[in-house]
């Protein structure tokens, strides 16, 4: 499993994971919402325990921390080849873009994310 797939299963939770079956409704007789299928990233990440003391929303390395993926050189360089920059060196402006397209990739995969992050 890549770094990607890390952060993504930290904040959306495995697919293994089901809710638990609900009785049967006839569809003409339901009255119950569809399902939402878009999981709301900062909203996750802001009820993680040390939300408060981290800035995920600027920091990849503080992102990495608080979901507890090992926010080394190493894995942001994993990250960031998976992620398309095969030549990362961990420069502030490459973290920064670290961050950006991981937040932009969690949105392509169902995440709705904050609009700041997807320009």
């Amino acid at each position: 499993m890549g770094i990607f797939s890390s952060i993504k299963n930290a904040i959306f939770g495995k697919k293994e994971e089901k809710a638990a079956p609900t009785a049967p409704v006839t569809p003409a007789a339901s009255t119950q919402p569809a399902a939402i299928s878009e999981v709301d990233v900062a909203a996750r990440l802001d009820a993680m325990d040390g939300s408060d003391k981290l800035n995920w929303r600027t920091s990849i390395v503080d992102l990495m921390k608080l979901i507890g993926v090992d926010s080394s050189f190493a894995n942001r360089k994993e990250l960031a080849g998976e992620l398309g920059d095969t030549n990362y060196s961990g420069s502030a402006e490459e973290n920064i873009w670290l961050h950006k397209k991981t937040m932009q990739e969690l949105a392509k995969n169902g995440g709705k994310v904050p609009a700041e992050f997807l320009d």
